[in-house]
């Protein structure tokens, strides 16, 4: 059984009991529960239910696991013959989550 949740404002697909990264988190801390309640599919081992665009009643407990940083985006700029370039580097925060349960509603 999995779920499609919106989880700020990115659509992930969360199966119970394995680990899912989304965006950085700010306020929660590690350990904390949480509720998602904008599931926009159920699949199972029937036919899955589609929202419209949200499924009523639908809800996916997850656990905060770790706050962390990704790896390294290299962003180089460069212009021909004029001798300028320019290297920075950028690393996105980001948070995994434990999925524990999905309720049908």
């Amino acid at each position: 059984m999995y779920a499609i949740v919106e989880i700020l404002g990115e659509q992930v697909k969360a199966v119970p009991g394995e680990e899912v990264i989304v965006p950085f988190m700010d306020g929660k801390d590690e350990g904390e529960n949480l509720t998602f309640d904008r599931v926009m599919l159920i699949s199972g081992d029937g036919e899955p239910i589609i929202g419209q665009p949200v499924i009523e009643g639908a809800t996916v407990k997850a656990k905060v696991v770790e706050h962390f940083k990704d790896d390294k985006v290299i962003v180089f700029k460069k212009k021909r013959r004029t001798g300028y370039h320019k290297k920075q580097g950028h690393r996105q925060n980001l948070t995994r989550l434990m999925v524990e349960e999905i309720f049908t509603g």
